[in-house]
């Protein structure tokens, strides 16, 4: 047998390092914050807790530690999220406790600790539920898969019909299947009550899945 071409064996590696989202072919992102202002966005508290800097969206809670939401304007049932992100963990034994809420309803993928279990769940999805993190849900190697604290990190979530998905920096870090999760509903950034955090995002795209 021939050894096949460089030219077949570099497109071959290209085509195993993509991501794979089933027989969907891979969308077309497209901005939904513009890096300027809170439009496409909104704040039921009048953005309060909710900023942008140097073309990042900035979330920081009150002295008062009052959770909030902010919400896109629009709903949405099937898609494709990325998203930059970075934090500081803060004051310990809780740490940074956000994340993204999607659906109706609503199913969160957990950025930070978890408040109920005082324990680092990134990149896990939270159902409110018993048990609130459902093992096949966990990711448990994103450890290996994120940046050193501080540095931004780059999340994918693929949420089509039951299953839900997430990426981190590239590699697939959590798989979930819930069919109670149905309803579109807005996208929202979460900042958790009671808890002294800080949160930056960048290029948040967004692609809506037939």
């Amino acid at each position: 047998m021939k050894p096949l071409p460089s030219v077949t064996l570099a497109l071959l590696s290209l085509f195993l390092a993509l991501p794979i989202f089933g027989a969907d072919p891979m969308p077309e992102l497209k901005p939904i914050f513009n890096g300027k202002d809170l439009t496409g966005w909104k704040d039921p508290v009048g953005n309060k807790f909710w900023r942008v800097e140097n073309g990042i969206l900035v979330g920081e809670n009150d002295a008062a530690l009052k959770g909030n939401y902010l919400l896109t304007d629009k709903d949405y049932g099937d898609f494709v999220i990325e998203f930059d992100v970075r934090w500081k963990s803060g004051p310990l034994p809780r740490g940074l406790d956000t994340g993204i809420d999607m659906r109706k309803p609503r199913i969160q993928l957990q950025l930070g600790v978890s408040g109920s279990l005082l324990v680092d769940m990134t990149g896990s999805f939270y159902t409110g539920g018993k048990p609130a993190y459902p093992e096949a849900g966990q990711a448990k190697e994103f450890k290996k898969l994120m940046k050193p604290e501080g540095e931004w990190n780059t999340f994918r979530i693929h949420a089509k019909g039951n299953t839900f998905m997430c990426w981190i920096n590239g590699t697939k870090a959590s798989e979930y299947t819930d069919a109670r999760f149905a309803g579109a509903a807005t996208i929202g950034l979460q900042i958790h009550p009671g808890v002294k955090m800080k949160v930056e995002y960048r290029n948040i795209r967004l692609a809506e899945l037939n």
